[in-house]
């Protein structure tokens, strides 16, 4: 039997992070990841930061994912100091384009409102699109630029979070799957795993998708849904556009190693491997649609994974009611990579006993009354 401060089940991007922001703090921490750190949603993403390309209205996930986004300069050159790893930050900026004058219409009211919260949004015309980005197909009706929004290598991020909390004294258990947790009245206590019994003080259930699974095994019914993603990646003779491109259909992101990854597809309740032809003739569609020169590029890889939806489309993070010492952090849904370093430090916070009120919208416990318990 093992003992430690806290366990965090689940080396995802989430879970490393919140790995890494305790273990800055002196707990004592372990990892518990059933497959590699990182081994899905994680190592899949795209790596989009799209604070504000992904908002359609204000609210106080628009506010976290700007703080959130904020973090990512100073952040990048840390985890770079500790563990030598390049997350590759790309602050080129996001273009949001528009295929017809209704959803040009659309993304100007967006613009308005996210510049009343403080936002850079700047809507441009077609011909400005094509000045930036002359590959940009010719039958888009403008594009809303945010300079802000960017990107990251995904894997990489996972990967520094995960190294860096090493170096601080946080262990990574690999191949390690929760068979169980250990209760003692209305506490949880600790976890039973294939590799034997830990026991901690708190317990972190971060393993994205699975999240409503293992916390099934507690009688409680997380309305955590994975959402299926197929994705390809392209090679084209050289870099068609310097942003990242984002409309209804696809996204192409260029990554520093001169791939574009087009993404993705979304498929409620769905856990199946692999990716069907129809995906992959879906994305090529809509990316050559887009930038009509990517129809000579190579086709270098295509995969899926899953990613975490949720009940009403925010997170989950915070404790849970019930059980006492026993946290989420799952339900990010397709902002994980965007939210990992808010979600870490706040959870971490949390954890040491801090009140953290800005969690107070994404607590998992707004859904109990729908729990299903023993």
């Amino acid at each position: 039997m093992q003992t430690q401060d806290v366990i965090v089940i689940g080396g995802g991007v989430i879970g490393c992070s919140i790995a890494y922001h305790l273990a800055q703090k002196g707990a004592a921490v372990v990892v518990l990841e059933r497959d590699r750190v990182g081994a899905h949603a994680s190592s899949a993403a795209a790596g989009m930061l799209g604070a504000q390309v992904e908002m359609s209205f204000p609210g106080p996930m628009i506010e976290l994912c700007l703080r959130s986004r904020a973090m990512f300069p100073e952040l990048g050159r840390e985890l770079y100091k500790r563990t030598g790893l390049d997350i590759e930050l790309n602050t080129a900026g996001l273009l949001r384009v528009a295929w017809d004058r209704t959803e040009a219409e659309q993304l100007r009211d967006r613009a308005r409102w996210q510049r009343e919260l403080g936002g850079r949004a700047e809507w441009w015309e077609t011909r400005s699109v094509h000045e930036d980005e002359p590959e940009v197909g010719a039958d888009i009706t403008g594009a809303l630029f945010l300079p802000d929004d960017a990107q990251v290598s995904a894997p990489r991020l996972t990967m520094a979070f995960a190294r860096a909390a090493q170096a601080l004294g946080a262990r990574f258990l690999e191949g390690c799957e929760v068979t169980g947790f250990l209760i003692d009245g209305d506490q949880v206590t600790g976890v039973e795993t294939v590799d034997g019994t830990f026991r901690a003080g708190a317990v972190v259930l971060a393993t994205g998708a699975w999240s409503g699974v293992l916390a099934r095994r507690l009688g409680i019914n997380l309305p955590v849904y994975p959402v299926k993603g197929e994705s390809l990646a392209l090679r084209p003779n050289q870099l068609p556009h310097r942003k990242t491109l984002f409309a209804h259909g696809c996204y192409l992101v260029p990554k520093a190693d001169g791939r574009i990854v087009v993404g993705a597809t979304e498929k409620e309740h769905d856990f199946s491997p692999g990716v069907e032809l129809g995906a992959i003739h879906q994305l090529a569609h809509e990316a050559t649609r887009l930038v009509p020169s990517l129809a000579e590029a190579e086709v270098l890889s295509y995969w899926s994974s899953v990613r975490p939806g949720s009940g009403d489309g925010l997170p989950l993070m915070g404790h849970l009611a019930a059980v006492r010492g026993l946290y989420v952090a799952s339900g990010h849904f397709r902002n994980g990579i965007l939210l990992s370093p808010i979600t870490g430090a706040l959870m971490a916070e949390l954890i040491a006993g801090t009140a953290v009120p800005e969690l107070a919208p994404f607590s998992p416990d707004r859904f109990l009354g729908s729990a299903v318990r023993r």
